[in-house]
């Protein structure tokens, strides 16, 4: 893919104020609804109970991820299926997007980072998500929109992508984050997987740490200085995992904001731990 398609043209976020001027001009950006809670209810009925106007809904587990397997529990999904959904829900190669959940902002970061593998240049993550524009006083709908089928067609490749053996590999000779709860890195709880641990030579930055108690990223400036502060800046290369490869997009959303490039592997823990050649740590981080 032309070089030029990995840089993206915008900013990875926008605000609920910016949204508020953006959304009320003739033709603003498609604006996607994907709240997702893991092991929670499905987002569609709490789309149908209220959304931002002119938002269309659409699945994160089927349409920015593949079934759950050996690869992971949210592997990359099909290309004809996650370019048919974009296209159902108005997607436009040459249109932007802004996509938003209901705060946390993982499913959105997924979103967003599909979005942009796959050759979008002009996405954004709505900062807070629903509750950011709510709090402001942001109306919500239950209409649902008709929306245009859009045109895009995926050319993935514009973001870097590790397989399991790319992600050993960067934690060797780059740097590689976990951005899963320190506790789940140490190896002292593991909810989801059948073997608790890290990637040996992984450095634990819970992505959850990227944020303010209200879910928005915290300034780009102190973005960097905490990444900068676990090796960023003195690495060449820099990777992130997390479970399943949805919380360890919003950590490289984070990086992004800070403007620090990094790489997604997708498989993350679920595809590690389910293979019992691959080593396991346990522990806190030396040093």
């Amino acid at each position: 893919m032309d070089d030029t398609i990995s840089k993206p043209a915008v900013n990875p976020t926008i605000s609920a104020t910016e949204w508020a001027h953006e959304s009320a001009v003739e033709r603003p950006p498609v604006l996607l609804d994907v709240r997702y809670q893991p092991g929670g209810p499905a987002g569609l009925p709490e789309y149908e109970a209220g959304h931002l106007p002119g938002a269309v809904f659409v699945d994160m587990e089927t349409a920015f991820a593949g079934p759950a397997g050996l690869t992971g529990r949210h592997p990359l999904p099909d290309l004809a299926v996650f370019g048919a959904a974009m296209r159902g829900a108005g997607v436009r190669s040459d249109h932007p997007v802004v996509v938003y959940d209901g705060g946390l902002g993982w499913a959105a970061a997924r979103a967003w980072w599909m979005l942009r593998w796959a050759g979008h240049r002009d996405v954004r993550v709505l900062d807070g998500g629903l509750a950011a524009w709510t709090a402001q006083g942001g109306a919500v709908t239950t209409d649902v929109p008709a929306v245009p089928t859009g045109d895009f067609v995926p050319e993935p490749g514009a973001l870097p992508l590790l397989d399991a053996d790319g992600a050993a590999a960067l934690a060797r000779r780059g740097l590689l984050f976990d951005a899963r709860a320190g506790e789940r890195y140490r190896g002292e709880v593991e909810p989801l997987d059948a073997v608790a641990g890290h990637i040996p030579g992984a450095v634990s930055a819970p992505t959850m740490e990227n944020v303010t108690a209200d879910g928005s990223f915290l300034p780009a400036a102190d973005l960097a200085a905490r990444f900068a502060a676990l090796g960023a800046a003195e690495a060449t290369e820099v990777g992130v995992y997390c479970g399943s490869g949805v919380s360890g997009a919003h950590e490289v959303l984070a990086l992004a904001v800070a403007g620090i490039p990094a790489a997604l592997y997708v498989g993350s823990w679920s595809e590690w731990s389910s293979d019992p050649n691959r080593p396991v740590a346990t522990g806190p981080q030396p040093g």
